[in-house]
């Protein structure tokens, strides 16, 4: 019995399997992001605080939070995410480098195109949606009006209409 193993599996090539099989045309690339700003060491002063909130004595008695204050601007970021100060202060530089993107590109910064690219794709949604909807209840209407049309031939025509059934039920 042969057990499939990383080291005996047989590797296709990624250049043989075609991206996309059925289509002619190539997908579009994205819309591509501004680079992130560089922070300079000398411009920030990074403070290491005990954390808040839920989490027991020991979140109560580390030094995990960072705290980093931006002294050209002033903005100050806070981040307790994790429980691991490396990551924390990591985060809170991204952090800090969009606030301050933001600050100075407004409506071309990174986190701005995104929050447009995403009210974008909801709002896209929120109309196919509308659409589809619209689409079941105009069919029911139709539905609606085609059954009153034949009732109404059915009366011109003189045939009797056909009784409604009953349901039976016992109480």
């Amino acid at each position: 019995m042969l057990r499939l193993r990383p080291w005996n599996r047989v590797r296709i090539p990624s250049s043989s399997i075609p991206i996309r099989p059925f289509t002619q045309s190539l997908p579009l690339p994205a819309k591509p992001l501004p680079p992130r700003i560089t922070i300079h060491d000398a411009d920030i002063t990074v403070a290491y605080l005990k954390g808040t909130g839920p989490g027991g004595q020991k979140i109560n008695k580390t030094n995990s939070a960072v705290q980093i204050i931006h002294k050209p601007t002033g903005i100050v970021v806070k981040c307790q995410a994790t429980r691991s100060r490396s990551q924390n202060e990591k985060v809170a530089r991204q952090l800090l480098a969009d606030r301050i993107e933001q600050q100075e590109r407004g409506d071309q910064s990174r986190v701005a195109m995104k929050a447009e690219a995403a009210h974008k794709k909801k709002a896209s949604k929120a109309k196919k949606a509308r659409r589809k909807y619209r689409k079941l209840e105009d069919g029911e209407e139709g539905a609606a009006q085609q059954q009153l049309d034949e009732a109404e031939e059915l009366e011109e025509s003189g045939e009797p209409e056909k009784p409604a059934e009953k349901s039976s039920s016992t109480s």
